[in-house]
């Protein structure tokens, strides 16, 4: 097995063509272990952030036994691979055939609904089963997200009393969940949406045995850097603890980006410089489909043997395909010096970066190593800060 001290020993030896995939299985096992230990309740891991079989294999070691998918696909992929885990079908509009055979081939017994449409679905195609974990998705703002989930899924407050009621009759496990929107960069989200979780079960009078409380849980980025994840522990278990609910209830939760993105990197070389903008060779149909459609900032930095004494200018990428929508408007900050032939390292990609890639045009191979060094920013150290990376890079 190849080795190199960094990514720089990493690009100076093998001068890669393709953009190569750093991953860091620690940085990823460390967020696991952090929810696991310390989120009060239980944490399932959204699949759709990243749906890599090594990564789902790694989060199973770290502790985390409950996935939450929102496809067959993705129903078939843990269950192939950790046939021990609890899998949840958390997308609440769901094809008959999805659900008939997650339930009777897979084990899935945790479904999500937002409509009465959707509740005489799973009833009817699971076969009035008794054994269903049934949890209702309620509307709720995404005013302090970075990316809005609130418009596609969610009952409406007018319709959450009769689902609520309903539901209750043909479930064994009654649950409310939300989603606040991603990169939620306040607690105060979740203290909001805790808040209409009560009402909403006051005003149905149900015995409630779960309480979700979704996504959204965020990482650090450039002009993006959120309070301790400890703070949003501590409001979520205090309104949690103040809900009129089950004595047994259970808290869930389900991070995706907060247990990956920390997972992987982008290296990429510079094609073209044309003033403040560079060619790349990844972009929009690539790993950086965030960055060009929704305008997501990555950390980068210049990887050279020879450390830039140069100020830092604000450059926007474009990637290697055809088409002009393959643009990251950024700004990314790097020196004013950056010339054809240089290397860069994307950060923070690990959470859908990989899952949404392509092969458009022709530009979707990528090679992949472990890297033992640290992310470029973290959520979970002892201290929080950028850190060094300078340790080793495995083959």
């Amino acid at each position: 097995m190849h080795s190199h001290h960094n990514a720089l020993g990493l690009a100076s030896s093998l001068k890669p063509v393709q953009p190569v995939t750093l991953l860091r299985p620690h940085a990823a096992r460390r967020a696991a272990r952090f929810f696991v230990e310390k989120f009060p309740g239980r944490s399932l891991y959204a699949v759709k952030a990243n749906p890599s079989p090594d990564l789902l294999q790694l989060l199973w070691e770290s502790g985390v036994t409950h996935y939450d998918v929102a496809s067959i696909a993705e129903v078939r992929l843990v269950a192939a691979m950790l046939p021990e885990a609890t899998i949840c079908f958390m997308h609440p509009v769901k094809a008959e055939e999805a659900i008939e055979e997650a339930y009777f081939t897979h084990g899935v017994r945790t479904f999500s609904l937002d409509t009465i449409e959707e509740l005489e679905k799973i009833v009817r195609v699971t076969r009035g089963a008794a054994d269903l974990n049934l949890c209702v998705r309620i509307r709720v703002s995404s005013d302090h997200s970075k990316l809005s989930l609130a418009s596609k899924f969610g009952a409406d407050p007018a319709e959450v009393k009769e689902l609520l009621f309903a539901a209750r009759q043909a479930a064994d496990a009654l649950g409310i969940c939300f989603h606040v929107g991603s990169q939620a960069m306040t607690p105060a989200a979740y203290a909001e949406a805790m808040a209409r979780v009560r009402a909403a079960i006051v005003e149905a009078s149900v015995t409630v045995d779960i309480v979700d409380v979704g996504g959204g849980f965020p990482s650090s980025y450039p002009g993006m850097e959120p309070p301790p994840l400890e703070a949003y522990f501590e409001v979520i278990h205090n309104a949690f603890e103040s809900l009129p609910i089950s004595y047994s209830a259970e808290l869930w939760c389900e991070p995706g980006r907060a247990l990956c993105a920390e997972y992987a990197s982008l290296l990429v070389r510079v094609e073209r410089r044309r003033g403040d903008e560079l060619y790349i060779n990844d972009g929009a149909y690539g790993a950086l489909f965030d960055a060009a459609h929704i305008g997501w900032r990555f950390p980068v930095k210049l990887v050279r043997e020879t450390t830039s004494n140069a100020r830092d200018l604000a450059f926007s990428f474009y990637g290697p395909t055809c088409d002009d929508l393959d643009h990251m408007a950024g700004p990314f900050m790097l020196p004013a010096d950056v010339q054809v032939g240089d290397y860069i390292e994307i950060g923070m990609l690990g959470a859908y970066g990989c899952a949404m890639r392509t092969a458009f045009n022709g530009f979707g191979a990528d090679m992949k190593v472990v890297a033992e060094d640290e992310p470029m920013a973290t959520l979970y150290g002892a201290e929080r800060r950028e850190v060094a990376r300078n340790n080793v890079v495995k083959l």
